[in-house]
Order: structure tokens, then C-alpha cells, then sequence
């Protein structure tokens, strides 16, 4: 099948799967027109491919993922090492996020949100484009 049929079955956009077939995750096959040809196993794989970007691995644990799951001789501990790996990627990501979070509630805690002028996130963000304190001020 041609890449937009094999987009339209894994829900990737086809300028990703050709990124996916240029750093080498995916190779499809070609037709004799000289066409991309995708087969039952490239769809296998570009669905692998699609979830597990969905659940945040990174391209390099995608393919380690691929060869995993091309390896009849696999040990399941080498994948669950790998999305152990990732879960503490996820939760490292999430306590950032969770950090944000707090630096802006307090960031809008600090601005009147009237018709003045005077606004203490723009002063703070300025300050810390200074490169002064830019620790939350209490409120």
C-alpha cells in the first residue's frame, strides 16, 4: 500500500513516516513504479511507533523497542527496563510541569488585572531577563 494509505491505518501523518523511513525506524519496501510500498509488518511497526512516541519514549527507545519486538528471542525484563526508564522520564517531566505551574499561579497571583499600567508579571519577567531574582515573590 502507498503512504498515504499506510498514514490513513496508523494515524501518522505521512511526513512522518518518511521522516520515520529517512533516520532508518521504518524501511518500505518499493514498487516496481518506484513508489514507497508498505506491507502488514511496516504497519505493525509504524503503529508500534505511534504509541510508543505517544507515551513519551524518544526516538532512540523507539527503535530499541522495534528490535525488541522483532527479536524472537527477547527478554521481557529489557522491555520493561525500557518503559521503567521512560515512567521516570515522565514523572521527571511532570514535577517541571508541576513546577511551572506553581511559578505562575504565583506570577498571576502578583498582577492587579486592572486597567492600570503596572503589571508585576511583565516587571518580573523583565527583571528576570536581567538576570535577577526570579524567584516567586510572595503575595
Amino acid at each position: 500500500m502507498n503512504i498515504g494509505h499506510a498514514a490513513g491505518l496508523t494515524g501518522l501523518p505521512v511526513k512522518t513516516i518518511r521522516y520515520y523511513e529517512e533516520i532508518g525506524l521504518v524501511t518500505a519496501d518499493r514498487a516496481a513504479n518506484g513508489y514507497r510500498d508498505f506491507g502488514d509488518r511496516q504497519i505493525t511497526q509504524l503503529r508500534l511507533l505511534a504509541q510508543a512516541r505517544h507515551l513519551g519514549f524518544g526516538l532512540d527507545e523507539c527503535r530499541r523497542l522495534l528490535d525488541l519486538n522483532a527479536d524472537p528471542d527477547r527478554a521481557s525484563r529489557d522491555v520493561r527496563a525500557l518503559a521503567q526508564e521512560n515512567l521516570r522520564s515522565v514523572r521527571a517531566r511532570i514535577r517541571r510541569l508541576r513546577a511551572l505551574e506553581t511559578e505562575l499561579t504565583s506570577l498571576i497571583a502578583s498582577c492587579p488585572g486592572d486597567d492600570t499600567s503596572d503589571c508585576a508579571i511583565l516587571d518580573r519577567l523583565a527583571d528576570a531577563a536581567c538576570g535577577e531574582d526570579t524567584a516567586p515573590k510572595a503575595v
